[in-house]
């Protein structure tokens, strides 16, 4: 199904719904994206990538790869990148991550280990983000980074000849292993890296599939720098973080009956599907397959009478980070309510989103207790329209339509083109799914 883009700066009305019913393919996975894109860059060869992710952090790394010499062609959503052999070049100007927290980080690990100077800057969102979690163990390697006041962007780096290092990560991330395996793939010696919590493996899953060989031993990664890498040929799988939205949607309603084609389905991933299961919404999975170790499938969604809560906490926490806002929203149509714990990097995402979403929630009429690391919101609540403020979030601005679909009344999007950040179609799809 192909749906337009909302206009920029547009502000969306989002009518209730009675049911949510019909199929959708997602654009691709963004991490998937991020990450594939990078090592096409250093591979030899043409790597081309279909059902590219459509949003604009995507877009960022791929006119960051420009700027540092890379050919990419682009058609619709298939991407086609000239690897550069790990001969990168020096960029003209400042390299523009935009809005993207996985540009900056990831693409770090790549250019602290170039024979140039760079700089790394993006939004004002952007700007406020931590950035020493990638500093400390990149300088640790041979690299000379500067940055702004506490630690946040600009990033400007020095970079040269690196050293693997045995690294323990004090937070659990996704982008600061997959930034610390870049360098390590292009460092002297070997680099092991342990997670406090085990976080999403695409960078690893990426890494093989470009050719390169790493070893695992629990919460342990380890790679061998000098490895060289060759390009692929690959269909991104649907991203499950964006699917999160319309599988909430649809366990919304007791009717209600989604399919979801071509959906990743990464086991580090999967938390999502089986928490909206464990609320009470019935998930079928079908057609599953393995293409460059990423699990790939159709996913049925429907609906049942009541909507469990339930608490989410610790480890469920650090691998649920990005789909937490849309579950809080929809929280206070659930029986019990949802509790969320152990979530204080909620508050240095694209906005703080624990008081973004406790602040819309009222803004709805919900009852909610914000703390210093979660959102208490008890159920059994009617939500009213209201307007609502993203704050600039994308996930915040697809959260709300998300919890619209069940209030009393419109609710009123304001900054809906937020969600071009990640899906600048999601607001026309979600409304072509919607039953009135």
């Amino acid at each position: 199904m192909n749906v337009a883009p909302i206009p920029a700066d547009a502000d969306v009305l989002v009518r209730p719904a009675r049911n949510i019913a019909g199929s959708l393919r997602l654009p691709g996975d963004k991490s998937i994206c991020h990450r594939y894109a990078m090592l096409a860059a250093l591979a030899d060869g043409e790597t081309r990538l279909e059902n590219y992710a459509t949003g604009a952090d995507c877009a960022s790394t791929l006119d960051c790869l420009r700027g540092l010499g890379c050919r990419i062609a682009q058609q619709g959503a298939t991407v086609t990148i000239h690897g550069s052999g790990g001969r990168l070049q020096s960029p003209a100007g400042v390299l523009d991550c935009g809005n993207s927290g996985s540009t900056m980080r990831m693409l770090a690990g790549i250019l602290a280990a170039q024979s140039f100077a760079s700089e790394l800057a993006g939004d004002d969102s952007l700007l406020r983000r931590p950035m020493e979690r990638i500093v400390t163990p990149l300088t640790r390697m041979g690299a000379t980074i500067s940055s702004g006041a506490g630690g946040r962007p600009p990033l400007r780096i020095r970079g040269g000849p690196l050293r693997g290092i045995s690294y323990r990560m004090p937070v659990a991330s996704a982008q600061v292993k997959t930034c610390l395996l870049f360098a390590g793939l292009l460092a002297a010696g070997e680099t092991v890296l342990e997670e406090p919590i085990r976080t999403r493996d695409h960078g690893e899953l990426a890494t093989r599939a470009f050719g390169a060989e790493l070893r695992q031993d629990g919460r342990t990664v380890s790679i061998r720098g000098g490895q060289e890498l060759r390009a692929v040929s690959a269909v991104v799988p649907g991203d499950i973080s964006t699917a999160a939205f319309f599988l909430c949607a649809a366990a919304l309603f007791p009717d209600s009956n989604l399919v979801l084609d071509g959906l990743l389905l990464n086991p580090t991933r999967a938390a999502i599907l089986d928490f909206v299961a464990g609320m009470g919404t019935r998930i079928s999975m079908l057609e599953v397959e393995q293409t460059h170790g990423e699990l790939v499938g159709t996913v049925r969604v429907q609906g049942s009478p009541s909507l469990k809560g339930g608490t989410i906490a610790g480890r469920l926490t650090a691998a649920m980070i990005d789909e937490l806002p849309v579950i809080a929203a929809i929280a206070p149509y659930t029986e019990s309510g949802i509790e969320i714990l152990d979530a204080a990097e909620l508050r240095v995402k694209e906005s703080d989103r624990i008081s973004a979403l406790a602040r819309n929630l009222e803004a709805m009429g919900a009852k909610v207790e914000a703390t210093a690391e979660g959102l208490r919101v008890p159920g059994r609540q009617t939500l009213h329209g209201a307007e609502v403020d993203t704050c600039g979030d994308h996930r915040i601005a697809m959260a709300f339509a998300v919890a619209a679909l069940r209030a009393s009344g419109e609710v009123r999007i304001r900054g809906a083109n937020a969600a071009s950040v990640s899906y600048p179609a999601f607001f026309p799809a979600l409304d072509s799914l919607a039953q009135r």
